[in-house]
């Protein structure tokens, strides 16, 4: 891939990977989503009374943490191990309960490669996008993925199978690029060798 595309598809793919969320439209929206957190939190203060709260997991560990802020990855880690992703919902009630703000909490997530805010399916390829994976045909790999499963980066396959996601530099550039299939990394990859492996477990 030429170093001119950088600032197309490849930047395309980037973006793809950070998790970045829509602006939101009008001060009206803005209202009616305040007014939503606020009734959410109110049925979860009654739910976490009532023992019927889903983020039981979550509050054992900021109690354990004594709600530091400084244990906020910790925590976020809890409720991915909990829900399997980083729901905004989540990430509101964990701000909440720190006493940190939304933005803040958000920031961390998206961040860390670690963190997924969408549902995953059975199978994650992480596709590393550093600059030494880009310039070694990365973005040819997210392609060949993108056509053998139909689907996009950042997204999941309609069967649930298997998840496509992008991330940040990796920090292994000797490894370019650099590829974690369900936390097994594979070195060197090419766009063939990189489907082969990914049809290795889905199909397993």
């Amino acid at each position: 891939m030429c170093a001119e595309n950088l600032s197309g598809k490849g930047l395309d793919y980037i973006k793809q990977g950070t998790g970045s969320a829509d602006a939101k439209g009008t001060g009206a929206a803005m209202k009616r989503e305040a007014e939503e957190r606020a009734r959410m939190g109110a049925r979860q203060g009654a739910d976490r009374e009532s023992g019927e709260s889903p983020y039981i997991p979550v509050d054992r560990v900021l109690k354990r943490c004594q709600y530091s802020q400084d244990a906020l990855i910790e925590v976020l880690h809890a409720a991915q191990e909990t829900f399997g992703f980083l729901s905004e919902d989540t990430m509101a009630y964990i701000a909440r309960e720190l006493k940190l703000p939304p933005s803040w909490v958000y920031g961390v997530a998206t961040f860390y490669h670690h963190f997924n805010l969408k549902p995953q399916g059975e199978h994650t390829c992480n596709v590393c996008m550093g600059t030494a994976c880009f310039v070694k045909r990365a973005g040819d790999i997210v392609e060949a993925l993108e056509r053998e499963y139909e689907v996009k980066a950042g997204e999941t396959t309609a069967d649930g199978k298997l998840s496509i996601n992008i991330v940040r530099c990796l920090g292994n550039c000797g490894l370019a690029p650099m590829i974690i299939v369900d936390g097994k990394v594979y070195a060197r990859q090419t766009p063939e060798s990189m489907l082969q492996h990914c049809k290795d477990v889905v199909n397993d």
